[in-house]
């Protein structure tokens, strides 16, 4: 990412774009802008609108200054959907910005939106590209950037491993990172990620999303009692059932340009094999049990293997029903 950074407590700049369409990037670029404000003021008030949520003259509601002179962040997302209306009212606002206003857009690139876009950048914002990182060495670049924020170092064998593991989706190679530095020491070289990997992440938490994905319930089951008594962490398993509905999705959408997505071919062609009798609504069913069962393992619920059994049930039981 580029563009300058408010530190040390200093205020960011009134206004900054975020622009590209790397979702992971765009969310750090945004959330960087408001540490900033609260660091400058903590009782900086935010309102981060999610795409489509500003309503028709609700941008000068926002913008208006409070009676106290309170400072505050306004997140606009997605500005390409905003209507005519609504564009000209970010235009004006722009024209005569508020003291005390800190104004945050994000832009996916492309012609969409473009003559707003344009108008934005006549105001000199701070800008924070966020593109997407499509070359394998640039996400090889990406995952060791994230050891290095934690002030920890992976080598790049182990790097490319990790890729080959996990795919390309950004937001699973970083949290593919936090899992690593969370569970080891010192520098992560290729040794690391191969015990890692084979001997919880693929054996354990793998095996039990393979065999749910593929409608294998008995077996699925008792891969994750085995899991679950040999010492896997339960957050490994739920992060292992995510990236497998998830794979399948994604091969499933990109057609014969699955091999496009970055992931090795053998596991782009062993995907296609599990995707088979899944439909959009039976993986809409079992996104929405891992999501709920990634929720109970991290304090939601009492009994975490129990959450995690109801997953694998919905799992197999979403996929075995487009039968």
């Amino acid at each position: 990412m580029a563009g300058s950074r408010a530190a040390g407590g200093a205020a960011p700049a009134p206004l900054t774009l975020v622009s590209g369409p790397e979702e992971l990037l765009a969310d750090r670029a945004v959330a960087e802008v408001v540490a900033a404000a609260r660091a400058a003021d903590p009782s900086v008030e935010i309102c981060d609108l999610a795409p489509g949520a500003l309503q028709p003259g609700g941008l000068a509601e926002l913008v208006s200054p409070s009676l106290f002179g309170e400072a505050k962040v306004v997140v606009l997302r997605a500005i390409q959907d905003l209507g005519a209306d609504q564009a000209e009212e970010v235009k004006r606002y722009l024209a005569d910005p508020a003291e005390q206003i800190v104004l945050v857009l994000t832009h996916p690139g492309g012609v969409k939106g473009k003559a707003l876009l344009d108008a934005v950048r006549k105001h000199k914002p701070v800008v924070v590209d966020c593109p997407k990182l499509t070359k394998p060495a640039e996400r090889i670049t990406f995952l060791r950037a994230e050891f290095r924020r934690q002030r920890r170092a992976i080598s790049e064998e182990a790097a490319q491993a990790v890729a080959d593991a996990v795919g390309s989706d950004l937001r699973e190679l970083a949290a593919a990172a936090d899992q690593l530095i969370a569970d080891t020491e010192g520098t992560v070289d290729e040794a690391v990620v191969a015990r890692y990997y084979s001997g919880k992440a693929e054996v354990s938490g793998f095996a039990v999303a393979d065999l749910a994905v593929e409608g294998r319930l008995g077996e699925a089951l008792e891969q994750l009692r085995f899991a679950l008594d040999t010492g896997v962490a339960s957050v490994l398993i739920t992060s292992a059932l995510a990236t497998g509905v998830r794979q399948i999705g994604k091969v499933a959408a990109a057609g014969p340009n699955a091999r496009d997505l970055g992931m090795p071919p053998w596991r782009v062609d062993k995907i296609r094999r599990q995707a088979r009798g899944w439909t959009p609504d039976g993986l809409s069913v079992a996104l929405r049990a891992v999501a709920t069962a990634d929720a109970a393992v991290k304090g939601a619920a009492a009994d975490p293997a129990y959450a995690l059994e109801k997953c694998v049930v919905a799992i197999a039981g979403a996929r075995s029903a487009q039968r």
